[in-house]
């Protein structure tokens, strides 16, 4: 189950405690520039790396709310191939020789239908053997062209290469669909993309709050704490709280304490990051991000407690 979050702004939880090992730089995201200033607008936070990484140890020495078990083993969630590059993907439904053919969709809002493809290679023939990435061998996206109606879903393949997932779509609209996945015997993550349109009454959602810090998902707090400089790696922490406390407990979901979907307006062009590694279960998770270019994004921070999985979406400007 997926629970989406509520966009208004509301008063930070208790500040949380996290165990984080932010020296522990993923090996396919290049470390941030110290010198370099975060922001965010509107009366946002302006934090360096440096003093980001101040915050982590203080957070970890405060009584040790967060500390995790003696034993509980780290996961890295940086030491997949995939998401190696920061060039955004999605933009074609043809890249590096792969097409997405699609065979079905759901063409009504709110009716229960099924997403039906099949990635083709170099060779024209449908691909049947991929690279297992993040414990999946594929993972689809889709998010409406207004940004709303996010899904983060992992379809079953046939024996023919056919990828199915059943899906119903929340509203009407345009939509785009991002199929993310790394072929057998490659390297380089593939993101392609293709456009579905579902029929209905139409509402255009309305106007996204510019970089608002703090969002509300499910009754937790959801709080960002950075910005992105476009073609540097940018810090980003995101904390979470609930009933006015942290919660250090969050659970692995792909094998990491969190996701983190950026797309960007204008083109919907698609960032997958996934965090730094963790030492423990924590209520931060750390990710260092990297834009190609100045403009917004908007960004979708999966995380897992509880056994529920749930979505906090932001809005965020590169300057």
């Amino acid at each position: 189950m997926t629970v989406g979050s509520t966009r208004r702004p509301i008063p930070p939880a208790a500040t949380p405690a996290g165990s984080v090992d932010p020296s522990s730089a993923s090996p396919d995201l290049p470390a941030a520039d110290p010198s370099a200033p975060t922001s965010r607008s509107g009366g946002g936070l302006r934090v360096g790396v440096v003093a980001l990484f101040v915050v982590l140890a203080a957070a970890a020495f405060v009584a040790g709310r967060a500390t995790a078990p003696a034993g509980t083993p780290a996961r890295s969630a940086g030491a997949s191939p995939a998401h190696a590059g920061h060039d955004v993907g999605g933009l074609s439904v043809t890249q590096s020789g792969y097409t997405l053919v699609l065979s079905g969709a759901p063409t009504a809002a709110g009716v229960p239908g099924e997403l039906a493809f099949q990635i083709t290679g170099p060779d024209g023939q449908p691909v049947t053997a991929y690279q297992r990435n993040h414990e999946r061998d594929l993972h689809l996206v889709l998010v409406g062209r207004d940004f709303g109606g996010y899904q983060h879903l992992h379809p079953a393949q046939d024996a023919d290469g056919t990828w199915r997932v059943p899906v119903t779509m929340p509203s009407a609209g345009s939509y785009r669909a991002f199929a993310d996945f790394v072929p057998a015997g490659e390297q380089t993550p593939v993101t392609l993309g293709v456009d579905l349109l579902v029929t209905g009454e139409f509402t255009l959602r309305e106007p996204l709050p510019p970089d608002e810090a703090t969002v509300l998902v499910d009754g937790y707090t959801v709080t960002l704490d950075g910005g992105l400089r476009p073609g540097q790696a940018s810090q980003l922490l995101v904390w979470l709280g609930r009933d006015g406390a942290s919660v250090p407990d969050l659970e692995p979901y792909l094998g990491a304490y969190g996701h983190l979907v950026a797309v960007r307006h204008g083109d919907l062009g698609y960032l997958h990051v996934h965090p730094a590694p963790a030492t423990a279960p924590s209520s931060v998770v750390a990710f260092a991000v990297a834009v190609p270019s100045a403009g917004t994004y908007q960004l979708y921070f999966e995380f897992q407690h509880g056994g529920v999985v749930r979505t906090a979406e932001f809005t965020l400007t590169a300057y």
